[in-house]
């Protein structure tokens, strides 16, 4: 009797997970280009980022200034989501066109999982101590590759939808 609510109750689950997936996919594939334009947040912390001589050590910036120069936890999840969203940007483009360069796309997945990586590491490390050379380290490689990640979105975009980045490029 236990194991037939069991089995029952497993299938349940499966069942809701799948809906759920599919729900997702349907979503996504749904999705229009002012739909994830709008998604992204382009405010102050992501639009400093592009300074490379800050984060390269070229200039003597203390923790504290690189950690006020990323707007603190706040922009560092504003680059998590927009990593996000410029994947699925990517996407888009390799959905709606037929000439999408698949190294470039391996590219974006890869850094957009870096960026993860490294903001959710700083934030880690940044709840547990005061800025410091280590969450630093994290931040300077986080804004590294989203400028990177920015620059090969805006890229990819305007190579395979040149009518898909109209503004969007100098802000990202």
């Amino acid at each position: 009797m236990i194991l037939n609510v069991l089995q029952v109750a497993a299938i349940a689950v499966a069942a809701i997970c799948l809906y759920r997936f599919r729900a997702g996919l349907r979503r996504r594939n749904a999705q229009s280009w002012d739909s994830l334009v709008a998604r992204l947040r382009l405010n102050g912390p992501t639009r400093r980022l592009g300074d490379r001589s800050v984060w390269n050590g070229d200039m003597n910036v203390t923790p504290e200034e690189k950690w006020q120069l990323v707007r603190g936890a706040q922009g560092l999840w504003t680059m998590y989501e927009n990593a996000s969203v410029m994947l699925e940007m990517a996407d888009y483009a390799a959905r709606n066109s037929d000439t999408v360069d698949r190294e470039l796309l391996a590219t974006l997945r890869r850094d957009a999982m870096q960026i993860r990586i490294c903001v959710l590491s700083a934030l880690a490390k940044y709840a547990f101590s005061q800025v410091n050379e280590s969450i630093c380290a994290n931040v300077s490689n986080a804004a590294s590759m989203y400028t990177e990640m920015a620059a090969r979105t805006a890229e990819l975009l305007q190579v395979n939808g040149g009518n898909m980045v109209p503004n969007l490029v100098p802000t990202m």
